[in-house]
């Protein structure tokens, strides 16, 4: 994925998350605070951009990090 094609794509918030995993929000909260899952802030608020959580997934499916 290009630079471009990132800057365009639509970031999840973190119940998106949540929602999508089928976890607790305050969960995503955590991980995304400690590094544990692909995550940037906006101001003061988490986004996660769909490509990243992805690729994220592939990798724990593997069992990396």
């Amino acid at each position: 994925m290009t630079v471009f094609e990132e800057a365009v794509e639509q970031p999840l918030t973190p119940e998106d998350v949540a929602a999508l995993l089928r976890i607790d929000r305050e969960t995503v909260y955590r991980m995304a605070r400690r590094g544990e899952l692909p995550a940037f802030k906006v101001s003061r608020r988490w986004r996660f951009l769909p490509s990243h959580l992805q690729r994220w997934m592939e990798q724990q499916e593997r069992g990396g990090h």
